[in-house]
């Protein structure tokens, strides 16, 4: 994961990105100007009911229309992921859960000073209601693990990361079959 170098000066500090400069000396000597994001973390949910099924939202916001993703959203300055992904899944879709895990954690980029976590969070119960921010419309929408896979290989969910992610660990499992099939003469 990517981080803003100590001697990079801030040049403009945006609602969402800030922006950062410094001088990086370059392999023949000479010296060009570098810059990179900075972001507030992401905590994004895969929420699992105790049927085994995924709750997906479908998301729209004045700036892009709808998408079908996971519940998730910005970490608040002094908020700790979990915290934060807990607080996401409550204020999406009125769900909530005690069982909590760390799937995993990525960079955005390398130009990007931000990390996204991933959290599944079993035997999920709805316990509240919605409280949605003014520019976004939200619903949720529980999904079987095939039509979650089916819908991250159309791209009909807009899974990111995550998508990439779960691909890695079914290909994984299939490492040998997949070498045989693409090298066979």
């Amino acid at each position: 994961m990517s981080k803003v170098p100590d001697q990079a000066k801030r040049v403009f500090k945006g609602v969402i990105f800030d922006v950062y400069q410094w001088p990086q000396k370059l392999y023949d000597g000479s010296t060009e100007t570098f810059e990179m994001l900075k972001r507030s973390d992401t905590a994004l949910v895969v929420p699992v009911a105790t049927d085994g099924q995924i709750l997906l939202v479908e998301d729209e916001q004045p700036q892009r229309g709808k998408i079908i993703t996971f519940p998730g959203g910005r970490v608040n300055a002094g908020e700790e992921p979990l915290a934060a992904a807990k607080r996401e899944l409550m204020e999406e879709t009125g769900y909530s859960s005690e069982r909590w895990e760390l799937w995993y954690s990525t960079g955005y980029s390398e130009k990007i000073d931000s990390t996204a976590y991933y959290f599944v969070a079993r035997d999920i119960k709805k316990t509240g209601s919605q409280k949605l921010d003014s520019g976004e419309i939200i619903s949720a929408r529980l999904v079987g693990f095939d039509q979650l896979l089916d819908g991250i290989i159309t791209g009909e969910h807009n899974a990111y990361a995550l998508g990439t992610h779960i691909m890695q660990q079914l290909l994984q499992d299939k490492r040998a079959e997949l070498k045989k099939f693409l090298t066979k003469s």
